[in-house]
Formats: C-alpha cells, sequence, structure tokens
C-alpha cells in the first residue's frame, strides 16, 4: 500500500511537470534552452515525464518505470549541479511556468528526495 502511494506520488509529480511544459511549449523552450539542454532531448522532456508519469500512477511495471524515473532525476539533477558549480542560475524550467525563478540548491535538494523516493519505490515494488 505505501509503495503504490509513494508511486503514485512520484507519478503525479511528473504527471503534473510534463504538462506543463507541454502547455507552453515556447516558454519550456527558451528555458530548456537558458539551461544548455540541447534542442532535440528538450523535444523529448516532456512526453517522458508524461510516460513515465502516467504509468506510475497506473502503477504499470512499477520497478522499471520507478527505474527509468530515478536515471530521469539523476539525469536532471547533474544538470542542475553542473550549472550551480559553473555559476549559472538560469530559470529552473522543471515545472515550466510555474518555476521561473532562478535554480538554486534548493531545486537540487528537492530532486534528492524525489530520487530517494524512486528508489524506494523500485527497491520495495513488488
Amino acid at each position: 500500500m505505501i509503495v503504490a502511494i509513494a508511486s503514485a506520488a512520484l507519478g503525479a509529480v511528473f504527471l503534473v511537470s510534463g504538462v506543463l511544459k507541454v502547455s507552453a511549449p515556447q516558454q519550456w523552450r527558451a528555458q530548456s534552452a537558458g539551461l544548455g539542454v540541447a534542442r532535440p532531448i528538450a523535444a523529448v522532456v516532456p512526453f517522458a515525464e508524461l510516460v513515465v508519469g502516467a504509468l506510475l500512477v497506473t502503477q504499470i511495471a512499477r520497478r522499471v518505470v520507478a527505474l527509468a524515473a530515478a536515471a530521469l532525476l539523476v539525469a536532471f539533477t547533474a544538470l542542475l549541479v553542473l550549472r550551480l558549480v559553473q555559476g549559472r542560475r538560469p530559470p529552473c524550467a522543471c515545472f515550466g511556468a510555474w518555476t521561473t525563478k532562478p535554480i538554486g540548491w534548493g531545486n537540487v535538494v528537492r530532486n534528492a528526495v524525489l530520487l530517494a523516493l524512486a528508489v524506494a519505490v523500485a527497491v520495495w515494488a513488488g
């Protein structure tokens, strides 16, 4: 039961993030470019988030999908850390139009918590 709730919560985060990016594509493209994300990768990210989110919410292939979520979160977090270490603080773009503030270490902490949740779901998924 707890794993199902954790999976659904993590899935909801990915769904919200994907929906917000898809609903404002020009803003997403501009923000992702500011983060230094290659355009072909930026084009795929919202849809990857939507698929991962939907599968987690519906509890389909929970372990595998949680590992995919973890991989995405590692990539997202590595990019944030790289930009912060470089002294660059573009808008986060993590949740589309909802996150227009410059990136900071709080974004890294949030991602680390979500990553821990993804790993927990993958480990304890039945």
